[in-house]
């Protein structure tokens, strides 16, 4: 089983003539994914690496069952994009732009609920289901189809972490990159959620960074809804208060948010957290003998 994606995604790429765009939708169709269209204004009727083309996603909608869409399409156009989408009827949207207005996000949340449209990002690597389909920027040589669900607020440490549970013979259920905007689709209590639902999924990775509450918001959760084995990591615990790390929303302000009060607050409710990535495997090893 996996979460969110699977061997029936019907994917639809936004912006699929452009380069990023048709680069990654080779790599996505080579894994396997069920890349079924791709929309362009003014472009329909193409083909890229044999992917019809449309000018809007309602017809590429109407004549292909797309369920699910990504999106490859400038920052300040990206949340008409994903509008557009939600309106056609897709279910999942993966945004991977960075530098989409956190305003823009924000406005068009309200939109997404009323449609029923659940949005990854924007400013993340995309998801994996192993050997099922991958949608994102995602290096998929990399992940081992397996039992354990993985979701992350950085991008390069969940190569880095999804690697130490390969080489370590953990595979993966599902892997989420979240991003780590302020205002952001599916987030740790959805995702977390979705893998407790998931009868194949026996253990979860969370790993986060410093900045904002929700990862003291996770822990809350797991306290009270999750009942499989849970092992975190929190990235940037060197950081300086004030110093922004990379992302928008990995900023310490007012002493709150750092990686400290994050720790604590997952090993208050019994979640290990490991201080390297290398500790994970065998942190996830010990929870699932017991």
């Amino acid at each position: 089983m996996s979460i969110l994606i699977n061997k029936n995604t019907k994917l639809v790429i936004q912006g699929i003539t452009g380069r990023d765009g048709s680069f990654h939708a080779a790599k996505m169709k080579a894994y396997g994914t069920n890349v079924v269209a791709g929309v362009s204004p003014g472009k329909g009727g193409q083909k890229v690496e044999g992917i019809p083309v449309f000018h809007t996603v309602e017809d590429a909608v109407k004549e292909t069952g797309a369920n699910t869409s990504i999106l490859f399409i400038p920052a300040p156009l990206a949340a008409d994009a994903v509008l557009e989408a939600s309106e056609a009827g897709i279910e999942l949207v993966i945004v991977i732009s960075e530098g989409v207005p956190t305003l823009d996000m924000v406005k068009i949340t309200p939109y997404l609920k009323k449609n029923g449209t659940k949005l990854i990002g924007s400013n993340c690597p995309g998801l994996i289901s192993p050997e099922e389909s991958l949608v994102g920027i995602l290096p998929g040589n990399i992940f081992l189809k397996g039992n354990v669900g993985l979701m992350s607020r950085s991008g390069t440490l969940t190569y880095e972490m999804v690697n130490q549970l390969t080489t370590n013979g953990l595979g993966q259920s599902t892997c989420v990159g979240i991003g780590g905007d302020p205002v952001a689709g599916l987030y740790y209590q959805e995702l977390l959620q979705l893998f407790q639902d998931d009868p194949e999924t026996e253990a979860i990775v969370l790993i986060g960074e410093i900045g904002g509450d929700a990862e003291e918001r996770a822990a809350r959760y797991i306290q009270d809804h999750i009942t499989k084995p849970v092992v975190a990591f929190i990235a940037g615990q060197t950081a300086p208060p004030g110093k922004r790390m990379g992302h928008a929303g990995a900023i310490i302000s007012s002493g709150s948010g750092t990686a400290e009060e994050k720790i604590t607050a997952f090993e208050q409710v019994g979640v290990p957290v490991a201080r390297t990535p290398g500790e994970i495997p065998e942190l996830l090893k010990k929870l699932m003998e017991k």
